[in-house]
């Protein structure tokens, strides 16, 4: 029989499958559809201090072997996601990540301070992919200075496990990920989805009506693949390694580049079961292997 079970910074999963934020939503939906205890743990999509209504629609579009979202971290604010919506994940026994993002290093601080006795929540994940004013209108992700004093201001008031997740979209992605470990990270979780953009040729006009969105899908996962094998080999932190997951060769092809977890997102629009599916075929492949802990294939693409 093989083990399935994995440890990320003091956090323990039944299985390496994270749901990924954004398409989780809060699990509400999603526990219509399917179960969600399927997953190792799950994080809820992006929460701001205050209430975001969002971009202006369209918010989604289909691309050749992807998607582009631009839908603008819309969320109730971050006390009523630890009021209602936490309580209500609890049930399923499953680990729950908070995924959090703010413009201002204050801001961040007091997002860790929000939910530092929150019952419930086994970890937050910083978003610093997104622009903010504190880093000059630029990204907290696009500059190891920025990076640093990100991670450090959520710390100053979490102290259990912090995540920070990476944007593929900075120059040297492996100096991100070692200014947020120095900055106080437990855990890597990358990647962020891909600027995109699509043109209605009708109209002659940008489709999605943010003009730009977060490309995800199986489009991106030679991009994700490569930088958590960069990643992995430089830091000595757990990886959660997403992007473009699809099937099972694609979670035993991030383990291998070195993730200790797999984040699913937008496979979940296609088939909520996807989750259940993931887990058998792995049952199955780890049997015909004689694979007795799946972990040992965390790394093996270049542990020799």
């Amino acid at each position: 029989m093989t083990t399935f079970t994995t440890e990320l910074g003091g956090i323990r999963l039944r299985n390496p499958l994270v749901a990924a934020s954004g398409v989780f939503g809060y699990g509400e939906e999603y526990a219509r559809l399917g179960d969600i205890r399927w997953f190792g743990a799950v994080t809820v999509k992006g929460t701001t201090l205050k209430p975001r209504a969002g971009n202006p629609p369209p918010h989604v579009s289909e691309t050749p072997s992807g998607m582009l979202n631009a839908i603008g971290l819309e969320n109730p604010g971050a006390r009523v996601v630890a009021r209602e919506k936490i309580p209500w994940l609890m049930q399923f026994g499953v680990p729950i990540i908070v995924n959090v993002s703010g413009d201002s290093y204050e801001e961040l601080s007091e997002l860790g301070a929000v939910f530092a006795d929150v019952e419930g929540v086994s970890a937050l994940e910083v978003n610093i992919s997104r622009p903010s004013v504190a880093a000059g209108g630029l990204t907290f992700g696009m500059d190891a200075r920025s990076a640093y004093r990100a991670t450090l201001a959520v710390r100053k008031t979490w102290k259990g496990p912090l995540i920070v997740k990476l944007t593929p979209n900075s120059s040297d992605i492996v100096a991100i990920a070692r200014a947020a470990v120095e900055g106080g990270a437990d855990i890597l979780s990358l990647i962020d989805a891909l600027v995109g953009m699509a043109i209605d040729v009708k109209t002659r006009r940008p489709v999605l009506g943010n003009v730009t969105g977060g490309l995800s899908g199986p489009a991106i996962k030679p991009v994700a693949l490569r930088c958590v094998y960069q990643v992995a080999q430089a830091i000595q932190a757990p990886i959660i390694g997403m992007g473009g997951v699809s099937s099972y060769r694609d979670v035993l092809e991030f383990m291998m580049a070195g993730a200790s977890a797999v984040g699913i997102g937008s496979s979940l629009l296609v088939d909520p079961l996807f989750p259940r599916k993931i887990m058998e075929d792995l049952e199955t492949y780890c049997r015909e292997e004689g694979i007795r802990d799946l972990t040992s294939l965390v790394g093996a693409a270049w542990k020799g």
